[in-house]
C-alpha cells in the first residue's frame, strides 16, 4: 500500500514545528484557535498512521481517501476538548497513560466502525483538490457564508452551473438577480471565504494563488487586492464539505 503524499508537510511552517511534542502541539493548538498550523503539524505527524487503519478497512480507494478526510474533520472537532493526562503511569493501576497517538487510534477505530460511506460514484473529494486540513477549515470557513452566498458557491463549484443558469434557478425561487449580480455574489462568497480562513493555511495552501497573473485583464484589478486568491481554482466541492455525518 503506497501512503499519499501530503506536500504541506514539507512546508517551512510545519517543518519548524516538527521539535514540538505532541503534548506541546495540542497545547499551541487551544491556546491559538485562529491558527491552523498546530493542527496540520498533527495531522502531518499521523496521517500515516490514521491513513494505513482506513485503507486496510475500506472497500476501494475513494471511500479510502474520503473516510480519512472526514475522520481528521471529527478530530478537529474534538481536539479542542481533549485533555491528555501527565505522562506518568496510574499509581493505582499502573496503567500507561493515554497518548495523542492512543487517542488518535482510538478515534480513528471508531470512525471507522461508524461511518456510512456513500457509493463510490457519488464521492467528488480527493487529495488533488484539498488536502484534509484544508478540506476542514474551508468547511468551517463556509459556515460564515450567507444562506444565498453558500447556494451560489454549491451551484457555481459542485454543478459547475454558469452564472446565467444560477441566475434562471433563484428567479425561478423567488430571488431575482441578473448574471452579473450573481458573478458579484459570488466573488463576495470567495472573499469572504478567504478571510474567514486563518492566515497560516492561506499561507500553507493558497500562496500558488496569490501571484497575479501576467495575462490577467487590466480591469479585474480593479474588483480584488493583487493578493488576492480565487476560491474557485481549488476546485472544492462543498456537497463533500458539508455532507456526511460524524
Amino acid at each position: 500500500m503506497q501512503l499519499p503524499n501530503f506536500p504541506e508537510c514539507n512546508h517551512e511552517i510545519i517543518r519548524s514545528l516538527s521539535h514540538h511534542s505532541d503534548q506541546e502541539l495540542l497545547n499551541l493548538f487551544k491556546r491559538h484557535p485562529d491558527s491552523g498550523q498546530y493542527f496540520t503539524a498533527l495531522f502531518c505527524r499521523y496521517s500515516p498512521i490514521v491513513y494505513t487503519l482506513i485503507r486496510h478497512s475500506a472497500r476501494s480507494p475513494v471511500q479510502a481517501d474520503y473516510l480519512f478526510a472526514l475522520t481528521w474533520r471529527h478530530i478537529l472537532h474534538e481536539l479542542g476538548g481533549l485533555d491528555l493526562p501527565l505522562a506518568e503511569a496510574d499509581k493505582d493501576t499502573q496503567k500507561a497513560p493515554l497518548t495523542l497517538q492512543a487517542w488518535l487510534i482510538n478515534v480513528t477505530a471508531l470512525c471507522i466502525n461508524q461511518a456510512v460511506l456513500p457509493d463510490v460514484e457519488s464521492i467528488h473529494y480527493s487529495f488533488q483538490a484539498a488536502s484534509p486540513p484544508l478540506w476542514c477549515y474551508v468547511e468551517r470557513a463556509l459556515d460564515q457564508l450567507s444562506p444565498l452566498q453558500r447556494l451560489i458557491v454549491l451551484m457555481a463549484q459542485t454543478f459547475s452551473w454558469s452564472e446565467t443558469r444560477i441566475a434562471a434557478y433563484l428567479q425561478a425561487e423567488g430571488e431575482r438577480m441578473s448574471p452579473v449580480q450573481v458573478r458579484v455574489r459570488l466573488q463576495e462568497a470567495y472573499r469572504v471565504l478567504e478571510a474567514a480562513l486563518p492566515d497560516d493555511i492561506r499561507a500553507i495552501y493558497l500562496e500558488q494563488f496569490a501571484a497575479p497573473s501576467a495575462e490577467a485583464p487590466a480591469d479585474q484589478s480593479q474588483d480584488s487586492d493583487d493578493d488576492s486568491w480565487d476560491f474557485a481554482e481549488l476546485d472544492l466541492e462543498p456537497t463533500a464539505l458539508v455532507g456526511g455525518d460524524e
